[in-house]
């Protein structure tokens, strides 16, 4: 049965099988279907190599017909790599393209754009222990401070006593200054609230920085091999790694390998350390790391900050230092942590990323490599050039930026078609063991709390003092908190690993750093949110539809989204609304006696939903 009257639908099994990217060698059939007004005599296959200049042709042979139209049909395998592909026919009429049009139909048009199709490496395995779990993000120095005493902290930082106090924003002087102010928050702390995690259903934390470095996000750091010491020490981390197994929880790191600190034990600039640093010394066995220069600096900085000298990843020696057998991440993997977000992936060279890859899966491929991706990984362009993260050689997977940035337009008044487009385009375009991994967020340390972005918007054009002074007013916050719900739902229901940044649970506010990074409000959370996120992780992990089951779109107009989750014999029913007003929705009729895991219930094969209202349901 002929499902629409396009020329093409690489969405649509019936055009395309397999879906999705595929394993070089696997045989991909491809079809067209044309009316017999086209008078098509000929028609061809058009693809390249995104490697190559010029495009190749294969003919397509005449397929079954049905009514007045007739599939024309061809098979091809293809090495690993990125291609692009249209189609064209020859008729009485003359040359015709099939170009790729809205919602990745295809068009008879002389313009347009190519399908993707990613081919990865068939031997690209990534792990299965995430796959249907949840993200915890925890910035340490925030999160619970346990008490314990620390040793070897140095005697510059500014020790915050109030825990509820606003993070600094300005530079008041050399002391007290921007990035400088510590609350205490430990590896200790993270170790007490584990049980907390587990009520979430959490099943992996990931740690930004936590190693030696004179910044409380620790993004310059100053020495790989030491964990930071208002943190705690190698064998709190050891422990809490320990602790955390028996709840069935992971630690990941976040690995900066980009750049240091211009304050560390490699660079010196200030002298802080023994060590002979390379910014004093031209002899300095970290000389070759780093590339200096007449600036006014002296060096390279990422991306101009002083503070951040730049490394040549490809430095033989810095390679070594991070990926070699006694390198930084097999040094850590081996205390028990199970794998690294590497912090700006995509400004990391791609030989740089295979030795990367190597280390972290050298002792267990179950180890997870994670990047920082903010575009589609899959085409992504850095520095001129294609990169290759999701073939098979790098990354397992990356932080899922489209589908946050999809979900937020979609909360903030966008077309519900174009969220759904957009994880139909990532689903097209990712390998399947790279989905299943995807780190699905709405909020992390880079980017403004939800609950404000929801409630106030954007505040690109002010300034930080001003975005001190804001706070939700009772109002804002109630429609904040019930497009969160909303968003929240659809972030933890689609393809990948819901994330969840450290206090949004609990009704957290903030701007962009630092007011993203303030203390979590223990027990001052917000009780709704808190039991709503609570009920999430439950239905999560509860449901074997979310560890790689099947998305199948079923609605999308304007406000409204439901779409079904399914593998084997389940299927989960998602339905939300960001409408002020409520919504109507029609589900299809196996689902009107189905079990409300969440939301509202159905009336027949109706679903009326309330205000900014959703349902789960299960059958």
């Amino acid at each position: 049965m002929i499902m629409n009257k396009y020329p093409f639908d690489s969405r649509n099994p019936l055009y395309r099988t397999p879906q999705g990217a595929i394993a070089e060698g696997e045989c991909l059939r491809l079809r067209v279907l044309l009316h017999k007004d086209t008078a098509a005599r000929s028609v061809f296959l058009v693809f390249k190599n995104d490697n190559e200049s010029d495009f190749h042709e294969i003919e397509m042979s005449p397929a079954e017909q049905e009514g007045n139209y007739r599939y024309f049909q061809c098979e091809v395998t293809l090495s690993e790599g990125l291609y692009w592909y249209c189609f064209k026919y020859l008729s009485d009429y003359g040359e015709f393209l099939i170009k790729k049009g809205e919602h990745s139909l295809g068009f008879i048009c002389p313009e347009g754009n190519n399908w993707q199709l990613t081919v990865y490496k068939k031997d690209f395995s990534t792990p299965d222990w995430l796959d249907g779990g949840i993200i915890y993000q925890i910035f340490p120095d925030r999160f619970f401070n346990s008490g314990k005493k620390k040793t070897r902290v140095p005697k510059d930082r500014y020790i915050i006593n109030d825990w509820e106090k606003q993070p600094e924003y300005t530079q008041e002087d050399d002391f007290k200054c921007l990035g400088n102010d510590y609350y205490g928050g430990d590896l200790k702390g993270i170790e007490e609230k584990l049980p907390y995690l587990k009520s979430l259903g959490v099943n992996c934390i990931y740690l930004n920085p936590i190693f030696e470095a004179h910044q409380n996000h620790r993004y310059n750091t100053a020495d790989y091999m030491k964990i930071d010491p208002t943190l705690g020490t190698k064998a709190d981390l050891e422990q809490l790694v320990k602790s955390a197994k028996k709840y069935g929880i992971y630690i990941i790191l976040d690995g900066v390998f980009s750049h240091t600190g211009d304050d560390s034990i490699y660079f010196n600039k200030h002298k802080r350390y023994n060590s002979v640093g390379a910014f004093e010394n031209p002899d300095s066995p970290y000389r070759s790391w780093y590339t200096f220069n007449d600036s006014k600096v002296g060096y390279e900085s990422w991306w101009g900050v002083p503070i951040l000298p730049e490394v040549n990843e490809n430095d033989p020696a810095f390679t070594e230092f991070i990926t070699g057998e006694t390198g930084v991440i097999r040094h850590w993997l081996k205390k028990g942590v199970k794998g690294f977000r590497l912090d700006v992936a995509d400004e990391l060279p791609d030989q740089f990323l295979d030795n990367v890859r190597k280390a972290v899966k050298a002792d267990s491929c179950d180890n997870y490599l994670l990047g920082e991706v903010w575009e589609d990984a899959t085409n992504k362009i850095s520095y001129d050039k294609r990169r290759r993260f999701l073939r098979g050689d790098q990354l397992d997977s990356v932080m899922n930026y489209p589908f946050a940035n999809a979900i937020i337009d979609y909360l903030q008044g966008g077309n519900s078609r174009a969220l759904i487009d957009i994880v139909l385009e990532i689903l097209e375009n990712y390998p399947p063991q790279s989905i299943k991994l995807l780190m699905n967020h709405i909020g992390t340390h880079d980017t403004p709390r939800i609950l404000t972005r929801l409630g106030i918007g954007h505040a690109d054009n002010t300034d930080r003092e001003w975005q001190s002074l804001q706070s939700l007013t009772k109002e804002e916050y109630k429609k904040a908190a019930a497009l969160l719900k909303v968003g929240a739902i659809i972030q933890y229901t689609l393809p990948g690993i819901p994330s969840l940044y450290y206090g949004d649970e609990a009704g957290m506010q903030g701007f962009g750093d630092p007011f993203c990074r303030g203390t979590y409000p223990w027990g001052k959370e917000d009780k709704d949110i808190l039991k709503f996120y609570k009920s999430l992780g439950k239905i999560r992990r509860g449901s074997k539809v979310f560890a790689s089951g099947e998305f199948i779109p079923v609605h999308a107009n304007f406000g409204e989204i439901a779409y079904i989750r399914q593998k084997e014999d389940e299927k989960i029913l998602i339905a939300v609304t960001r409408w002020h007003q409520g919504a109507q929705i029609e589900i299809p009729k196996e689902f009107e006696n189905a079990k409300v895991l969440l939301g509202e219930k159905p009336n027949g094969t109706t679903l009326n939903l309330s205000p900014y209202g959703y349902s789960v349901l299960k059958i």
